[in-house]
């Protein structure tokens, strides 16, 4: 056992061993018989991680009767025991196979817990953090309580995070388990320098790098590239933002808008076409601007774990003098919107769209939209939580 209120679990996942957390007397216990059975079982060291609030708190105990073991043997395991260079090499497989069991072990482990209560808020906490967030919130949230959290069990945790519209990891010290939650979630997102290079910037916080691009990235050099993505069987989302015009560099046409260089009518290159024909099985084309339908698409390709996937999002960049093929397939109603002040609760949802149009006072603690710069998007309205957004002129 450990008790050092340096965070002594990032021990456990540097050796690769397993970890309990109790949250009280009764929890020490069992946890610590468990442990013994799961060393027996699977053949690793097992550490108990104690923090002061613990050992320094009393609670009641339930007795049971000693279970007498018999002694164990020693036996020369010199392939096992001798972590010289040659057999350290050879064990670290044996490590990496046992880690894949515990893992199995961790999603059945009887002190991984689920408490639902309401599923606005749900809480994933281990140890003393657990009866911190419990004493906190009591039933207006839900909990996931960990007593095994290494390897973490992460599939109950996803199915546990999807029941709720805020998810909160409470740990003291360091991002122990959010960190490693996050690696289910977090996804390197590469971009080129065009419009949405400004994604990166907050709130949206949406690109990790940039690379460089031609005129109109797909039609230019994405091509090429997603013949090697589809030829390799790359794990990799690919989003193709299709704005129907090459908007960075002066709206200049391309293939993908039914017009030459000398604005005269030409054949137009359907880009999810030429997407399969490369060889992409799993396409689909939605309209960014619905946020339910993009958060469904968004889910079905994150879903597909060992295929490539491309979603292609089509509408009209806004500042573009709209075609009349533009005209007939889109909605183009530009009616601006607006906050109605009486239902606006100042929550600043609204602002994590990154809208420029989007103004929050702070004296009234209410949101605004400049007339000017809206353009009808109607984004703010779908993750306003009060309905307190909506065209002008609706009631």
């Amino acid at each position: 056992m450990t008790q050092n209120e340096q965070d002594n679990r990032n021990y456990a996942k540097f050796a690769k061993i397993a970890m309990f957390e109790p949250s009280d007397s009764q929890e020490c216990i069992d946890m610590t018989k468990e442990a013994y059975r799961v060393s027996e079982t699977y053949d690793v060291p097992v550490m108990i991680r104690m923090t002061t609030r613990v050992c320094h708190s009393k609670s009641l105990v339930e007795e049971k009767d000693r279970q007498e073991v018999a002694p164990v043997l020693y036996q020369k395991q010199r392939d096992k025991m001798d972590a010289v260079l040659a057999i350290s090499k050879r064990r670290r497989y044996v490590i990496e196979e046992r880690e894949e069991k515990l893992k199995g072990y961790a999603e059945s482990c009887p002190f991984n817990e689920i408490e639902m209560n309401d599923t606005k808020i749900g809480i994933i906490a281990a140890g003393a953090a657990y009866l911190y967030a419990k004493e906190a919130l009591g039933d207006k949230a839900s909990y996931l309580k960990l007593g095994f959290t290494y390897p973490l069990p992460m599939e109950k945790i996803k199915t546990f995070s999807d029941n709720f519209d805020e998810l909160y990891v409470i740990e003291e010290l360091d991002l122990f388990m959010e960190e490693q939650i996050r690696h289910r979630k977090d996804t390197v997102m590469i971009g080129d320098i065009g419009c949405y290079a400004l994604g990166g910037a907050a709130p949206l916080n949406a690109k990790d790098l940039a690379v460089c691009m031609g005129d109109s990235t797909f039609f230019h050099t994405g091509i090429n590239s997603l013949t090697d993505v589809a030829y390799n069987g790359s794990n990799a989302i690919c989003v193709i933002l299709d704005n129907r015009i090459t908007g960075m560099t002066g709206h200049q046409d391309n293939p993908g808008t039914g017009y030459n260089i000398k604005g005269e009518p030409a054949t137009l290159i359907d880009v999810e076409t030429v997407v399969k024909a490369l060889g992409i099985k799993h396409v689909r084309t939605v309209n960014p601007l619905d946020l339910k339908a993009m958060k469904e698409t968004m889910d079905w390709a994150f879903a597909m774990e060992d295929e490539p996937s491309v979603i292609i999002t089509k509408w009209p960049c806004v500042l573009k003098k709209y075609s009349k093929e533009d005209k007939a397939q889109f909605n183009l109603d530009k009616t601006p919107c607006v906050v109605d002040a009486d239902k606006c609760i100042g929550c600043k949802k609204c602002l994590s769209t990154g809208c420029p149009a989007l103004r929050y006072d702070s004296e009234t603690k209410k949101s605004n939209i400049a007339q000017a710069d809206c353009v009808g998007c109607t984004v703010c309205m779908q993750v306003c939580p009060v309905q307190a957004i909506s065209r002008k002129g609706d009631k």
